[in-house]
C-alpha cells in the first residue's frame, strides 16, 4: 500500500536528505520549508508535493495543517524536524521566544492539528531533537519563553528537551489510539540549522568542529530507520533514540508530571484543549 510521508524543515540538511532516500515509487512524499525556492527545487527533483510555511508564524502552521488535510486523504509518517539555534532572544508575532517557538511550539501546534488524521491512519510521528537536551538545557517550566534568564544554547537545549517531553506525552495519550512517536538524535551535521546564531557560535560549530561532522545522509539514518521499519517490532514507540539504539536522556526527560505540564502549557500558548482528537 501507498504511504504519504511529510517531513517538515525539508529544503536542507537532514530534511532533504531524508526526503531523498524516502522518495519511493508510488509513495506520496510531501516537503514543507520555508524558503519556497529551496523547497521547491528540491521537490522539484524528487517530483515531490511541497508547501512553505515560517514555523515563526503560528498561523502558516495551521494554514498549512488545513492545506495537509484537505489534499492527503491519509498521512502515514509526519516528520517534525524543522528546528534551529538562533542568536540573541527574540520574541515571535505570536508573542514567544523563537526557540522555543519554531522547535517546540510549531511542531506541537502541527501534530495536534493534524492528529485526527494521524490517529486514523495509525501514523508515525518522528521528531527531530538533540543530543543538546542532555547538556545544553536549563529547563523551567515555570519559564518556558526564557523570560527570567537566556542564553542561546540553553534555549536550544530546553527546546530539544521538549520536543523528547512531547515525544513521550503524544505516546501516552494517544498511543493506544495507534500514534507510534519517537524522537531522535541526527549527530553532530554539516546543515544551515544555525544559520541564525551568534558569528561565534557559526565559528566555533563550523571552524572546530567541521572535521567530526556528519554528512546529511548520515545524519538522516535514524529518521529513516525509525520511518520505514515497524513500530513496536523494530522500535519501541515513545523513546528518544541515536544510532538507531535507545539512548540516554536528561533525567526530567523521564519526568512525567513535567511532560504533562508541559503538554498542557503548550495547548493553552498555541490555543488548543490538549486533546483535539
Amino acid at each position: 500500500m501507498s504511504r504519504t510521508v511529510i517531513i517538515t524543515g525539508a529544503s536542507d540538511g537532514i530534511g532533504a536528505a531524508a526526503a531523498k532516500i524516502l522518495a519511493y515509487p508510488g509513495d506520496t512524499l510531501v516537503l514543507v520549508g520555508r524558503s519556497a525556492a529551496k523547497t521547491a527545487a528540491i521537490a522539484n527533483e524528487l517530483e515531490a508535493d511541497y508547501f512553505v510555511a515560517d514555523f515563526t508564524e503560528l498561523s502558516q502552521v495551521r494554514t498549512l495543517a488545513a492545506q495537509l488535510l484537505a489534499k492527503y486523504p491519509r498521512i502515514d509518517v509526519l516528520v517534525n524536524n524543522a528546528g534551529g539555534i538562533m542568536a540573541e532572544r527574540e520574541v515571535t508575532v505570536d508573542g514567544f521566544e523563537k526557540t522555543f517557538q519554531v522547535n517546540h511550539l510549531a511542531p506541537f501546534l502541527l501534530t495536534n492539528l493534524l492528529l485526527g488524521r494521524l490517529v486514523e491512519d495509525r501514523a508515525t510521528v518522528i521528531n527531530t531533537s538533540s543530543a543538546a537536551n542532555h547538556f545544553m538545557a536549563r529547563f523551567d517550566i515555570d519559564d518556558l519563553n526564557a523570560e527570567k534568564k537566556y542564553s542561546h544554547s540553553a534555549a536550544y537545549g530546553n527546546a530539544k528537551l521538549a520536543n523528547i517531553l512531547f515525544t513521550k506525552e503524544l505516546q501516552k495519550r494517544f498511543g493506544d489510539h495507534g500514534v507510534n512517536a519517537a524522537a531522535f538524535h541526527p549527530g553532530v551535521v554539516r546543515s544551515n540549522f544555525a544559520a541564525e546564531s551568534t558569528s561565534r557560535s557559526r565559528m566555533v560549530y563550523w571552524g572546530l568542529m567541521r572535521r567530526f561532522m556528519l554528512s546529511p545522509e548520515q545524519g538522516a539514518d535514524t529518521l529513516v530507520w525509525l520511518a520505514t521499519t515497524t513500530p513496536g517490532e523494530d522500535w519501541t514507540p515513545g523513546e528518544y533514540y541515536a544510532k538507531r539504539k535507545v539512548a540516554r536522556t536528561n533525567k526530567l526527560a523521564k519526568d512525567e508530571a513535567v511532560a504533562a505540564s508541559l503538554w498542557d502549557r503548550s495547548a493553552a500558548m498555541v490555543g488548543l484543549s490538549g486533546n483535539e482528537v
